[in-house]
């Protein structure tokens, strides 16, 4: 009897060990599955900011190479180059038109002088600079003379190297204020030496900049002046622009993607349906 009972209790025993060796497994398996559910959660959400983060990264590495190299936008701030360009005009400039100088890197470190694969602007294009008296500012002018012209202004009418330049009265600018008030202003065709034609305005007749000295462009330089020849601070003013030379040079206007009316914010999306010039977009500057 002993004997017996000795080896049923052996053989229970064996049951209760192995059960309890399963179920000690079991909770063993339970508790790796959840480490490793929470650790591969983990990985995947680092994993995802990380790829976020690069992409991130990358874009705005591609934003810088095309401010720099290829297109940068600017937008309108003043009413100098009307009609050609009015307040409210956003446009993308060539980088890459007149070659590179310090000014086409962002925040402009003087890390080299002059221009990289330089090539000269034509006359009649339009055109971004640093101001010469404050290289902070960008204005947007057109290129009346190349290095060695002599520019003067004689009754309104501009003369280069000695030659009056061809233009004709066309139907007046109507503009129209805030307010809906409207102003004629006369306007002109201008034609230059080298075929290029554009508009211009003349808001009074004999103004202070209509009869000038005769400006002789420096080696290296330009002669700006804005289509809106009675308001506008060029290069008539020597005191402000002066001559501006070739490294100063940001870039040529080309085409305007954005524009909305005078006094209208571009951001203000939900006014766009009446705040946007459709009529303008796009529209390529010449």
């Amino acid at each position: 009897m002993v004997t017996k009972r000795s080896s049923e209790f052996r053989r229970l025993s064996l049951r209760t060990a192995a059960a309890a060796a399963r179920n000690g497994a079991g909770y063993e398996s339970e508790m790796d599955q959840r480490h490793m559910s929470v650790t591969t959660g983990a990985k995947r959400h680092e994993g995802g900011m990380g790829e976020t983060l690069r992409v991130i990264f990358h874009a705005l590495i591609i934003a810088v190479v095309i401010r720099t190299f290829l297109f940068q936008p600017f937008n309108i701030p003043s009413g100098s180059m009307k009609e050609t360009l009015l307040v409210g005009d956003y446009l993308f400039v060539s980088k890459f038109s007149y070659g590179y100088s310090h000014f086409s890197l962002p925040f402009s470190p003087k890390l080299f002088s002059g221009r990289i694969w330089s090539r000269m602007p034509e006359r009649g294009d339009i055109v971004v600079f640093r101001q010469p008296k404050d290289d902070s500012v960008d204005y947007i002018k057109r290129v009346i003379g190349l290095p060695g012209d002599r520019i003067q202004m004689i009754q309104g009418v501009l003369h280069i190297n000695d030659v009056p330049v061809k233009r004709e009265r066309i139907d007046d600018f109507i503009e129209t204020d805030e307010t809906g008030r409207t102003t004629r202003v006369k306007r002109w065709r201008e034609t230059l030496p080298n075929g290029v034609s554009y508009t211009t305005l003349d808001l009074i007749d004999n103004g202070f900049y209509d009869n000038t000295k005769v400006y002789e462009v420096p080696p290296g330089h330009f002669f700006m002046m804005g289509d809106n020849r009675d308001n506008s601070t060029d290069s008539r003013v020597e005191s402000q622009v002066g001559y501006v030379p070739f490294e100063n040079l940001v870039g040529r206007a080309q085409i305007i993607f954005f524009s909305v009316y005078e006094g209208e914010s571009g951001w203000h999306f939900w006014r766009w349906p009446w705040s946007v010039r459709w009529g303008r977009l796009p529209t390529i500057v010449r």
